[in-house]
């Protein structure tokens, strides 16, 4: 799929340049206990690639260098790498704000049944998925089974405190679309999430995320395969919103994959697109530990139509002119 948006008509995103640094997004690796229809990471239990430790001591030392003041920590399903809890306990311990990107089902998992209450211990924000508060749907997009361990998850971590009112634990969940369209509005559905999953499961959680499916890896091979590609890529075109340029998650976040090596967002660097810095076909973090990245221009292709239709779209949920990233989730707290 990392050929797909070049053998398109291009359609010109406008050049973006970054803000100061004040979050890195680290994948952990590909391994998933899940394969989900809409996922961008084409993560699965068959995938290998993993972060070593070498490379969990360069994010810990990068960490240290740049004063960043969030961590968020992806994958796959990010717990299943062996050097997780360490790197948690290193970045609390710089007094790191530390997001884990939770499937919820990994709770469940052998090996993982302690994993809440060190979640909890280290006071680490969860921001996990559910696509929707319906059983039906859930498994169609996640698997059989999917949406009854997700919401077994939600009660092993509400009943540490997660999403409770006054526990200073966050519990953010995540929508994404069905399909080939956008989410709709973020703030009338939460309220539908808050409704629906206090009255049915008595689960409480603290903000929804929307976020817009990326025309790219299975998503993006399936709207290939089906002929939808050109369509969804005319919607995200048709929706843009040139407020949402200042608030992309890429002004204000570096994203780290599974080798060390650095990219301006997530979704460049499942397409291969690497950071663009001091003339290097790659950069790694080992590279970076004194530089300053103010000013850089940022790697945008079609994609990015993807962060800047309608409500907008980050690791955050809809921009709406929230400023940064980072501080779209400060203000969930």
């Amino acid at each position: 799929m990392h050929q797909t948006l070049h053998l398109m008509k291009s359609r010109g995103f406008p050049h973006l340049r970054r803000k100061a640094l004040d979050a890195l997004q680290v994948n952990l690796g590909y391994k998933c206990n899940q394969s989900c229809f809409h996922c961008h990471v084409n993560s699965s239990p068959d995938r290998k690639e993993m972060m070593s430790s070498e490379t969990i001591d360069d994010v810990i030392a990068f960490m240290r260098a740049s004063k960043v003041t969030m961590l968020d920590l992806t994958g796959g399903a990010p717990e299943l790498n062996e050097h997780f809890r360490r790197l948690v306990v290193a970045a609390r311990e710089l007094n790191v704000r530390v997001i884990d990107r939770c499937n919820l089902t990994i709770l469940g998992e052998p090996g993982q049944e302690d994993l809440h209450e060190f979640l909890a211990a280290q006071q680490v924000e969860v921001t996990a998925s559910l696509p929707c508060y319906s059983q039906a749907n859930v498994d169609k997009q996640r698997g059989d089974g999917v949406f009854e361990k997700s919401i077994e998850g939600l009660k092993k971590l509400n009943a540490l405190g997660y999403g409770q009112p006054g526990s200073g634990l966050v519990l953010n969940l995540v929508f994404n679309p069905q399909g080939p369209k956008l989410p709709p509005p973020q703030e009338a559905l939460e309220a539908d999430y808050h409704r629906l999953l206090q009255e049915n499961f008595d689960i409480v959680f603290n903000h929804l995320f929307t976020i817009t499916n990326m025309p790219i890896q299975r998503f993006g091979s399936t709207l290939v395969s089906k002929g939808e590609f050109e369509g969804y890529m005319d919607l995200l075109v048709a929706n843009f919103q040139a407020h949402n340029l200042d608030s992309v998650m890429c002004r204000s976040l570096l994203s780290v994959d599974y080798l060390g090596f650095v990219y301006d967002c997530d979704f460049n660097q499942m397409l291969g697109l690497p950071l663009n810095h001091g003339g290097r076909l790659k950069t790694h973090l080992r590279d970076l530990m004194d530089v300053d990245l103010l000013g850089n221009p940022i790697v945008v292709k079609d994609h990015c139509y993807g962060c800047t239709a309608g409500q907008g779209s980050s690791c955050g949920g809809a921009l709406d002119g929230e400023g940064s990233t980072a501080a779209a989730l400060v203000a969930a707290e």
